[in-house]
């Protein structure tokens, strides 16, 4: 079997197991769906997410540790993730593939030649993982007590950034180093000295919008599936809608479709996992190369070459994604996979400018606190940005949140969305509530999305305590919100209209939401014609008939007793009075009789209220809810507390 044929194999399976695992992250009775299938595995192999929540949160989740497996393997063998298991980069492959068939041997390694934009990649790195580093540096300072540490230790972290970066040749010079050194060591000793009680420098881990295998996750589980469930296959008892799907839709066939210029345009030039790889895969002990630097330069080991990295040439080992498309091509059979170095010399590190690397460094660094500057990081947050039951706070949320979709793709109800603007630009595509969206609100029985997040940016919940019961008692139950009336657009509030619908459907016991019963007049006052002691006839009424016989309705016969008694039954002009309370003896005619509406108008104790949202979901009021759901009173934000 030839090795091109192994390396087909491992990516269909490795692209159909993902795409099953997305799938299978679906509620439901049947054997494919969510039992016990290791959903997050492909997540838990991709380093860069376990690097980047280590930076951002100084720990890592346990499942992320799978991502030294693959870091091994990557200095062992080289880029292997790129090329033999990556989804995202399957379908890059499979796409450029089917756009190149008809072109001839030249435009293909015309189009595979190195070009210096792929360094890009390397720039969208540093940035993200800088922007995610602060909170290490404030943890390692606060341990050691003292604000000089913090300096030494900011310096000693850049250092083995710069290691880690391989140095490339431009930058090798001692001068440059020291230059870049001494200049983003300052910066970082300038930034320590913020009031850390501002949490202004803090971490971001927004990693997640560029990796490609949570980028890979949320198109499938936000686009791919939705448009074609219910179509070619179902997976959902309903339709499921997302917030934006739009967006992610653009962004991933965007993504796609650039393999028709450019193959493997994505994992070339924006990549930023493909960079961690071609960074770790420079020490690799197997490596592609010569044999001999005989070369005839006849490019055909190139009209295939996934990454461009030249294989004719100095061949770019960072860029090699270990396509093997240019071990079988060669006439004299030059290139191979082997553990020495290629005859013709090698190319490890990328070309990064000193001013490219101090640059998206610093960028980095000062990215979160030019975002927090407007205040988010102190003050209250949007009324709008409801966190799914056992979230994190808002600023160790988004040091986990890798906005892979699973939380959404989980919830039963549709409720969990991808945030548009509620959370801002750090918490775009992380998962909001949305109680207007879906079937119902947030379940009180149901705990899936924390048992999903493959980072714990939702912490896994028991049922006892997000409900509050057995040892969990004096705490309460976890509160995402509370139910605020609108007593503009409550139509018992604003408009005399008889609704209990809120109530009726608050799940909680006690309920949280209670009425205020009062009686507002109906019609004019109206003139018997005759009367008996249940029925009355009208001179003039006009009704239409059974619409004032709902049980809310009730009439009062003036100079009589005062006494509201109910309508059951109503046709134009006569009323039919409950048997419980007859009029003895009967009005004479010419009396007035008035009609009224008995409301029950809602109120939220707020010590009860959870922030569930059925009752926001439920409101008859389609447009703009007559109750709705806000951030105040939520548990994992002791200053939004609204009661003692």
């Amino acid at each position: 079997m030839k090795i091109t044929t192994a390396r087909r194999i491992s990516q269909s399976f490795f692209f159909i197991i993902t795409v099953w695992f997305c799938a299978v992250t679906a509620p439901g009775i049947e054997w494919w769906q969510l039992r016990g299938w290791p959903v997050n595995w492909i997540i838990q192999l991709d380093p860069l997410a376990g690097l980047g929540a280590l930076l951002a949160t100084h720990s890592i989740n346990s499942g992320l540790i799978w991502g030294l497996v693959t870091i091994v393997l990557t200095i062992l063998l080289g880029r292997f993730f790129c090329g033999w298991l990556c989804p995202f980069g399957t379908l890059h492959q499979f796409t450029g593939y089917v756009a190149n068939r008809g072109k001839t041997a030249a435009r293909k390694a015309e189009n595979n030649r190195y070009k210096s934009a792929q360094n890009l990649k390397y720039i969208f790195l540093i940035f993200l993982l800088t922007a995610a580093m602060p909170d290490l540096i404030i943890f390692i300072s606060g341990f050691l007590k003292t604000r000089p540490s913090l300096f030494l230790i900011s310096v000693a972290l850049f250092a083995v950034f710069l290691i880690l970066l391989a140095l490339s040749e431009i930058i090798s010079k001692p001068k440059n180093i020291l230059i870049s050194f001494l200049l983003v060591s300052v910066f970082i000793a300038l930034l320590s000295l913020l009031p850390q009680t501002s949490r202004i420098l803090s971490s971001s881990l927004q990693t997640g919008l560029l990796d490609p295998i949570p980028l890979f996750y949320r198109s499938v589980n936000l686009f791919l599936i939705p448009l074609s469930d219910g179509t070619f296959f179902s997976l959902s008892p309903g339709p499921r809608f997302y917030a934006g799907a739009w967006l992610t839709g653009t962004i991933f066939l965007t993504a796609v479709l650039m393999n028709l210029y450019i193959p493997r345009f994505y994992c070339r030039f924006i990549c930023p996992l493909g960079a961690l790889f071609g960074l770790l895969g420079r020490f690799a002990i197997w490596r592609v190369g010569k044999s001999e630097n005989k070369c005839q330069d006849c490019l055909m080991c190139e009209k295939d070459c996934e990454g461009a990295c030249s294989p004719s040439a100095k061949i770019r080992t960072n860029e090699c994604v270990l396509c093997m498309n240019c071990l079988h091509p060669c006439p004299h059979d030059l290139i191979g996979y082997r553990t020495q170095v290629s005859a013709s010399g090698e190319i490890i590190s990328p070309d990064l400018t000193k001013r490219r690397l101090v640059a998206s460094f610093l960028s980095g660094i000062i990215a979160v606190p030019m975002l927090r500057l407007n205040g988010s990081a102190v003050k209250t947050q949007s009324p709008q940005l409801i966190r799914p039951p056992g979230a994190l706070d808002e600023p160790g949320f988004l040091s986990r949140c890798i906005k892979c979709g699973q939380c959404m793709k989980i919830c039963p109800t549709n409720t969990i969305q991808p945030a548009i603007s509620e959370a801002g630009i750090e918490g775009f595509l992380s998962p909001v509530l949305d109680f207007r969206i879906g079937t119902s609100g947030c379940q009180l029985n149901c705990i899936a999305c924390g048992h999903i997040c493959p980072t714990s940016a939702i912490r896994p919940l028991s049922l006892d305590e997000k409900t509050g019961k057995n040892k969990f008692a004096p705490a309460g139950p976890v509160k995402i919100g509370t139910a605020f009336v609108d007593l503009g657009r409550c139509l018992p509030w604003a408009m005399d209209k008889p609704c209990i619908v809120c109530q009726e459907n608050c799940p909680v016991s006690p309920k949280a939401i209670s009425t205020k019963e009062s009686f507002s007049l109906a019609a004019r006052p109206l003139v018997i014609k005759n009367s008996g002691s249940h029925d009355i006839e009208f001179e003039e009424a006009g009704f239409k008939p059974g619409l004032i016989s709902t049980g809310d309705y009730f009439c009062k016969a003036i100079d009589k007793d005062d006494k509201l008694r109910l309508i059951i039954k109503n046709s134009e002009k006569i009323i039919t009075m409950s048997p419980a309370l007859p009029l003895k003896p009967p009005p004479p005619p010419g009396s007035i009789v008035e009609i009224y509406i008995r409301l029950q108008k809602p109120f939220v104790d707020p010590g009860r209220c959870t922030g569930c949202g059925i009752c926001e979901h439920e409101c008859p009021v389609r447009s703009k809810r007559a109750i709705r759901i806000t951030s105040d009173n939520e548990s994992r934000n002791k200053t939004a507390a609204m009661i003692i």
